[in-house]
């Protein structure tokens, strides 16, 4: 209703507007007539004055007005009705803004309680949706969490059984590898056996050469035994002994090439057992497999090698036990060596067995802590002084050539049983890791060119 009553007003304003702005026509001229009715009359006493020429001028005489003067007061005319309409425009208007207001006013007391009540009603519920689709989303989430974690369980399950039936597979292949070496070696030397044998089956009585047919059946089996011994050897060389997995391997003589063990605990001890697989390619008057020295003795404790002997030494080359005949070159030889401080008994074992002991050797002696553990080579006096600088700081005439796998060390003296174990080609004996170092655990830093090989 105030709307169309604004509306009404806008309307008469525009009107007025149009009429005001119009010019009114003044084309016709004004014509002012004055009647000259007005004469002064002469009294009877006064005397009789000669009438002037001229017409006095009429009493309400009016100024002639020209064109400009008409259209300045159009134009102020026109100037004050135009004002007065605006005044009462804005009257207007401002009475009809007022009911507009109280209009909206009461719409808003009116209706406002329920428009608040249904907006917060909207937001609400629009608050529960989204609570309850976040809630879906983080079911889903930890149903997808519960399902990709049951993969890579059954994944690594999976990988878990892998690997355990390749190791399965492995540990059949080198048990059979070694059965069928151990077979073939025991074929070669029946068939040897059975080739002499029909050798003197087939001799003349009078112990003259046999005959042709006789010399070819020699010749061939001769053939394949050889053939067996060498698909023998080679099978042995490739295959590393009592399930040792990794080797080390030191392709020459060289004053830089060896192989440094970091022990897991202190070398402090008053009792020691040292045991190694070594296959030397070839054996010099000395060749050192292990090593332990400190800086005030860099001989502390050694295990080497002297043509076909060993040797084991505590304390320096004075406290010595030797084994005569104990490494052929080209073969796996394992080799133990033990030392008590409280007897200074000192032993040493080949393949199982004791070889040599010797009592009295580093009697109440402790090896020190501190010291290095050099596999392969020794430290000299000088060469322990220069161990940090660029020099070369061994002698390559000790250097071992060759391969060595196996090596432990205790702080204790092995029984006779455990050396034996230690000492089987066909068993597991790398499993039983020294406590001071244990192959295959300790950190071996290998330098100058050794190789690990598996």
């Amino acid at each position: 209703m105030s709307v169309w009553r604004i509306l009404q007003a806008v309307c008469l304003v525009r009107s007025v507007s149009m009429v005001v702005l119009q010019p009114p026509n003044y084309d016709d001229d004004i014509e002012v007539s004055y009647l000259d009715s007005y004469y002064n009359e002469i009294g009877e006493g006064e005397p009789n004055v000669e009438a002037p020429t001229t017409n006095p001028p009429p009493p309400c005489s009016a100024p002639e007005f020209s064109k400009w003067d008409k259209l300045f007061t159009m134009l102020e005319n026109s100037q004050m009705k135009e004002n007065m309409l605006l005044q009462y425009s804005d009257d207007l208007m401002k009475v009809e803004l007022r009911s507009l207001r109280g209009e909206v006013l009461q719409f808003v007391a009116q209706y406002g309680g329920s428009c608040a009540a249904a907006v917060e009603s909207a937001a609400r519920r629009a608050g529960s949706h989204a609570d309850l689709r976040l809630q879906q989303a983080l079911e889903q989430l930890k149903v997808a969490a519960t399902e990709q974690q049951e993969h890579q369980e059954e994944a690594l399950r999976r990988i878990h059984e892998a690997v355990q039936e390749q190791a399965a597979g492995l540990e059949r292949l080198e048990s059979s590898c070694l059965n069928n070496a151990a077979t073939w070696t025991m074929h070669g030397k029946e068939m040897t056996g059975r080739a002499k044998s029909f050798q003197t089956r087939h001799a003349t009585p009078d112990g003259g050469e046999m005959d042709q047919g006789a010399l070819d059946i020699s010749a061939e089996l001769q053939s394949l035994r050889e053939q067996l011994e060498l698909y023998v050897r080679a099978t042995s060389s490739r295959v590393l002994p009592a399930g040792c997995d990794m080797a080390l391997f030191y392709p020459m003589r060289s004053p830089k090439i060896h192989a440094e063990i970091i022990p897991q605990r202190s070398m402090q001890t008053h009792a020691f057992t040292v045991c190694l697989w070594t296959k030397p390619t070839q054996v010099l008057n000395k060749t050192v497999l292990f090593s332990y020295g400190t800086t005030g003795n860099p001989l502390e404790l050694q295990l080497l090698l002297n043509g076909q002997s060993a040797l084991f030494t505590v304390g320096g080359e004075a406290h010595l036990v030797e084994a005569r005949g104990a490494v052929e070159e080209g073969h796996w030889t394992h080799l133990c060596g033990t030392w008590s401080s409280e007897q200074g008994l000192a032993s040493l074992w080949v393949h199982g067995q004791k070889a040599a002991s010797s009592p009295g050797v580093a009697e109440g002696h402790e090896l020190p802590q501190g010291g290095t553990i050099i596999l392969g080579q020794e430290y000299s006096v000088d060469g322990l002084a220069k161990r940090f600088g660029f020099q070369d700081t061994f002698n390559a005439e000790a250097a071992f050539t060759g391969k060595m796998t196996g090596v432990n060390v205790w702080d204790r003296v092995l029984g006779e049983d455990e050396i034996s174990q230690q000492a089987r080609v066909d068993g597991r004996s790398c499993g039983n890791r020294g406590n001071l170092v244990a192959w295959g655990v300790s950190q071996i830093v290998t330098k100058g060119g050794v190789e690990l090989i598996y």
